[in-house]
């Protein structure tokens, strides 16, 4: 049936390139981003891998944990990341799973037959403290993912989850947001968002982005 937004994250314990990984246990009250490579030694992936390492600081100040996947055992891994680290000036700093027995990848249904029937697609899922699943993509092997989105995301879902507002197309962190329209009473309106806003039309209601 595959995973759907909303769904608790299925729960694992799996080995790793840092060891035993319990997923809930590891993930504890942080965000987590769980990614999926097709197998080691892949081009595109290397630099995806070299892109997240870097980002860790972006990750860190919004309480986010990266964690990858491949169908590979760990000494593959372990030799992935050498090259990973010199080829893209960085020091892989977060587990990659070792799902040579295709159990993570069966649980988050990571096995496309008609893309591949031993290998994993390329799909990422963002997971909220509560453990449950807030965003899933799934790539096409020619494209690397854009990163710069995901911090994006996870920006909206942390800054909705706290204020009862939704983030417009291609909102960034400071950007105006939107009233949700189930708020329409003008008291609760002033009292949560005292910046004022503007209405574009009755269910379009721009106000500057609240504190997160």
């Amino acid at each position: 049936m595959g995973i759907k937004l909303g769904d608790i994250a299925p729960d694992f314990e799996q080995d790793s390139s840092e060891g035993p990984i319990k997923f809930h246990e590891w993930l504890g009250s942080s965000w987590g981003v769980l990614f999926s490579h097709p197998a080691d030694f892949t081009p595109v992936c290397t630099t995806e891998l070299g892109f997240t390492a870097k980002l860790k600081g972006e990750f860190d100040k919004r309480g986010v944990k990266a964690i990858a996947l491949s169908v590979d055992p760990v000494d593959s891994h372990i030799r992935w990341i050498e090259d990973i680290n010199s080829t893209q000036n960085t020091t892989v700093n977060f587990p990659i799973l070792a799902d040579a027995d295709r159990k993570v990848s069966d649980l988050y249904d990571l096995i496309h037959p008609n893309a591949n029937d031993t290998l994993t697609v390329r799909s990422l899922f963002v997971i909220d403290p509560n453990k449950k699943v807030r965003l899933t993509i799934t790539y096409p092997a020619s494209t690397g993912r854009n990163f710069h989105e995901i911090l994006r995301v996870i920006d909206s879902l942390q800054l909705t989850d706290s204020h009862k507002v939704a983030t417009p197309a291609n909102w960034q962190d400071g950007d105006d947001v939107v009233i949700v329209p189930s708020i329409k009473d003008e008291e609760e309106i002033k009292q949560r968002f005292p910046k004022g806003y503007k209405a574009v039309t009755p269910y379009l209601r721009l106000t500057p982005q609240p504190n997160r």
